[in-house]
Order: C-alpha cells, then structure tokens, then sequence
C-alpha cells in the first residue's frame, strides 16, 4: 500500500469494494437491507439483538442491574447480531434499527411493541420504565444525563478515532493516531477529574450514566481493548477512573452483562445468547464447547 501522504483526494469520492481495511467486508457508503433474515422471538417482554461490544454492554449491564435490584419485569431475551458477518444487515434487523448498528430493542412489556435503536435512548427508555439508575428530576437528573450525552459524543472519538487508526487501519498514519490518543487522553482526563471529587459521574449515586461510559472507557483504562493501547495511552496514570473501573466491575450485575452477546475473550466469559439467569452458569461457551 503506497504512503498515505501521498494520498490527493479526487474531485469527487466514490467507493471502491475493500475500501476499509479489516472491515471492508461489512463496510458500505449506502443503507438498508441486504439479505432476508427474519429475527428470532422469545418469550420475555424485552428482545434484545446486539454483540458484547462496548455499546451493546450497555444495555446488558442495564438489564442485568435492574433484575439484581429486583423488578423482575426486566427479564429479556438477548440474541448475538455477529456484526463482522453482516447480521445488522439482514432485513428483520433493519426493520428494527434502519441504521444497522447494535444494539436494538424491542420492548414488548406495553399494549404496542415498541422498538429502540441508539444504546442511550434504549438506557434511558430502561430507567424510566422501571423508575431505576435515573434520577426523575433536578441537578442530580441533570448530571446523570449529561454525562450520558457526553458519551454518546465522545466515545467515537475512542472507537471510531483513535481504537480505529491505532489497532484497525491497514497503515500506521501518525497525524491520526496522534491526533486521536490526544482526545482520547484529553477525555480520560475529564473522566478522572470528575470522578476525583465523586463517587459516580454523576455524583454520589450510580446510574445509566456509569454503565454507558464503564464499558468504553473502563474497559480502556483496564486494558481490555484496543490492544497495547492502555500502556500507549498510559492509562495506569488516571488514578480515579481506574478506581472507578475497579469498582464497577465489582459489581455482580456488570460481570454478567459484559458476557452477554460477548464473542471474544475467554470461553467462559462469553454467553452467546442469554435466554435465563441460568445460562450464566450452564450455558457460557466453554461449558458448551466441552459438551459439544
């Protein structure tokens, strides 16, 4: 592949099949379906079609608070969308998310079924239906949906930036990579400043706004994505949000929401589909694997 700074963009841009590297096979500059593919249905109120990315923990996470708190009326189906086969793109997906991106909800607790796409308003859909981990109104809601907000905002700086040029591109371009590990550690920064003086983003209780910015930045602080990219970035230096990382990942709740829909990492932290509490201990994938 020739120098990128030899690169002079043309008049006008058009694609070519293979444009972007590792996922070329999934990447396209046009929407909707492009294969049949009816999604399955259980029997829980919630369905939910999502891979354990950082944006589909989210909404696991969630899920798996809620039933650890007990409203019981949370239980959900949730089935793996393999997004680097092209499953987002099949067309009961796209009915559901015309974005094809996971994770999708389809809530079926009400009279209507009602579908959500965007992890951020499919948490704050979540929290206020069941009246959890989102304060109902002054500063405190406030806070709690800002920093939700900022996520949605800041992390595909992260991802897509700089977790794309550093570990993804099929080159290494130093201006981008430069470019994004110095917002990715600008945003660390504002992390472990506001975590210095609480306990929670949005102060001293925790909510939709922790378990939207944990799996992302969390996950970063605690080497778990992107490679090497924590001893590049040095993440080991921002004390609070290391703290806080620790403390999240304490919780019961979080350990089982980051399996769900989870295809990478060790066998026994990964449960393809999650249909029952019970799958926790009799269906994560080394245990299938052994009985296959």
């Amino acid at each position: 592949m020739s120098d990128p700074s030899d690169y002079t963009p043309p008049e006008v841009w058009t694609w070519e099949p293979g444009n972007g590297g590792r996922f070329a096979n999934i990447n396209r500059p046009t929407a909707g379906a492009t294969h049949e593919r009816e999604l399955p249905v259980g029997k829980h109120p919630f369905q939910l079609y999502s891979q354990g990315t950082p944006n589909g923990q989210k909404v696991t996470i969630l899920f798996e608070e809620l039933l650890e708190a007990g409203h019981a009326g949370a239980e959900y189906d949730a089935w793996l969308i393999e997004i680097g086969k092209g499953d987002q793109f099949g067309s009961g997906f796209v009915a559901l998310n015309p974005n094809s991106k996971i994770p999708a909800l389809l809530d079926r607790s009400g009279p209507e079924p009602v579908r959500l796409f965007e992890s951020g308003a499919i948490l704050m859909h979540l929290a206020e239906t069941f009246g959890a981990f989102l304060p109902a109104g002054g500063a405190a809601r406030a806070e709690t949906l800002s920093w939700l907000f900022w996520q949605m905002g800041s992390a595909p700086f992260l991802g897509g930036g700089f977790g794309h040029f550093y570990a993804y591109a099929p080159v290494k371009i130093r201006y981008a990579i430069d470019r994004y590990a110095m917002e990715a550690k600008r945003q660390l920064d504002v992390l472990d400043r506001r975590l210095a003086d609480n306990e929670y983003l949005a102060g001293s209780d925790y909510t939709i706004a922790d378990m939207a910015v944990w799996p992302w930045y969390g996950a970063l602080a605690k080497g778990w994505i992107y490679g090497d990219a924590g001893r590049f970035l040095s993440t080991h230096e921002y004390r609070h949000v290391n703290r806080w990382a620790d403390q999240l990942f304490a919780r019961p709740a979080v350990r089982r929401g980051r399996m769900v829909n989870r295809t990478s990492g060790p066998l026994d932290e990964q449960l393809h589909e999650r249909h029952a509490a019970s799958d926790f201990e009799t269906r994560t994938q080394d245990k299938l694997e052994a009985g296959a």
